[in-house]
């Protein structure tokens, strides 16, 4: 390895808690969010006169106003993301709705779903980063246990152990999804080659096919893959994937063994946060379960849990009643969905295939009439349903990986 020296930079004053580098790479201050609004003034004169905008005006508008919306930090300004404000705002406003009429209810409970899975798909189709769903989760998380502790406990019936498990059920379940969150598998340097100024670790995929002397047993398995790795290459990163590795368009970095992007939790599902991932999905299933028969025990006690989800007399005559009744039938409807979600990730891990690879198999054979048969078909690397349990559980999640997988261009 050859080491480069250049002559070290002096070293930029520190942003203060209003500053920060705006998306021209320029310093900025807060206070002059309204200074230099040229493309705002050309598009309301526009506007004024009735003339079409031009072609990425608007886009280029909304960009340059969500780059100025900050919010005071330590060591410069962070940016505000405003995907946050709608849940806050529309959950408790529609649950409050459904809960004056069934017929409201059921129309909400139509509509909500459908308008997320809108925005969902809107945001997924320009690979968008937005913290809506997330937004979404906490919020609901946070809501329906205050509901729960303002308008079910008061109620009666549910005693302290029940209360103790529920409120366990979701403290868990906020912590494992931190822990989820904190890294899926990014892939960088290697620790003991970030020390130097700046490294040189061997020629690009094109020119490391000729062979060298001295090489360590490392290098020779990297020459025997050189192929592969021509197409492993990620030129975003500037470095060659491990096998199963992705480059994630969304977050913008490379994750090892990636599964997906989940915007539930607006982050990579990769090798390190794999099982975070599954233990938060059971935690809020079995929390979110427990939490809807207490409700339904609550507000319906003669009746089933199950037709008292369908059939509840008398449940709108209050609107308490009906408030939790109409939480219960949200809840429901985002635990099925991510029972669904969950009964995937299981198959896909008894068969050792990533949703990535699923889906990569489906682009392939798009006349394969049985889903299942494209996750069995795509499942090359399956050593059997226990020998994939076992290598899933005790996978390392370590993102470090070794130094001539890095082919950084000098």
């Amino acid at each position: 390895m050859t080491k480069i020296t250049r002559k070290p930079t002096e070293p930029e004053e520190p942003l203060c808690c209003c500053e920060f580098v705006n998306h021209e790479g320029e310093r900025s201050h807060m206070a002059a969010c309204f200074c230099d609004c040229q493309h705002l003034d050309q598009a309301c004169d526009r506007w004024l006169k009735g003339e079409s905008q031009k072609e990425g005006a608007l886009l280029h508008l909304v960009a340059v106003v969500q780059d100025r919306l900050r919010v005071p930090w330590p060591y410069g300004a962070r940016r505000a993301d405003l995907s946050v404000i709608p849940p806050l705002v529309l959950l408790p406003v529609l649950l409050h709705l459904a809960a004056l009429h069934v017929l409201l209810g059921v129309l909400v409970m139509i509509g909500l779903p459908v308008l997320v899975l809108w925005y969902y798909y809107a945001t997924h189709r320009r690979k968008g980063r937005t913290l809506f769903f997330l937004s979404l989760v906490l919020f609901s998380l946070g809501y329906m246990y205050y509901l729960f502790l303002t308008e079910v406990v008061p109620r009666g019936g549910v005693g302290l152990l029940q209360l103790c498990t529920v409120t366990v059920g979701v403290v868990f379940t906020l912590f494992f999804l931190t822990l989820t969150k904190r890294d899926p598998g990014c892939l960088g340097p290697h620790p003991a080659d970030t020390q130097t100024s700046v490294t040189n670790h061997g020629d690009p995929p094109e020119l490391a096919c000729a062979p060298r002397n001295g090489e360590s047993p490392a290098e020779q398995l990297y020459m025997a893959h050189s192929k592969s790795a021509k197409s492993n290459w990620c030129q975003t990163c500037r470095i060659v994937q491990p096998p199963r590795a992705g480059h994630c368009q969304i977050c913008g970095f490379c994750v090892r063994r990636l599964d997906h992007h989940c915007v539930w939790i607006n982050s990579c599902v990769g090798q390190a946060n794999h099982r975070c991932f599954l233990l938060t999905l059971l935690l809020f299933l079995l929390t979110s379960v427990y939490g809807i028969s207490l409700v339904l025990r609550s507000v319906c006690p003669k009746q089933n849990m199950l037709i008292a989800l369908l059939y509840c007399p008398g449940v709108y005559t209050q609107h308490s009643t009906a408030l939790c009744f109409t939480c219960s039938w949200y809840c429901s409807i985002v635990t099925g969905g991510l029972l669904h979600l969950l009964i995937v990730h299981l198959f896909n891990v008894s068969y050792n295939v990533t949703v990535r690879e699923a889906r990569q198999a489906l682009r392939q054979k798009l006349g394969q009439r049985h889903l299942w048969g494209l996750i069995t078909d795509s499942g090359i690397y399956s050593r059997g349903f226990l020998r994939n349990w076992t290598e899933f559980l005790t996978m390392s999640s370590s993102t470090e990986i070794p130094s001539f997988y890095l082919t950084d261009l000098v």
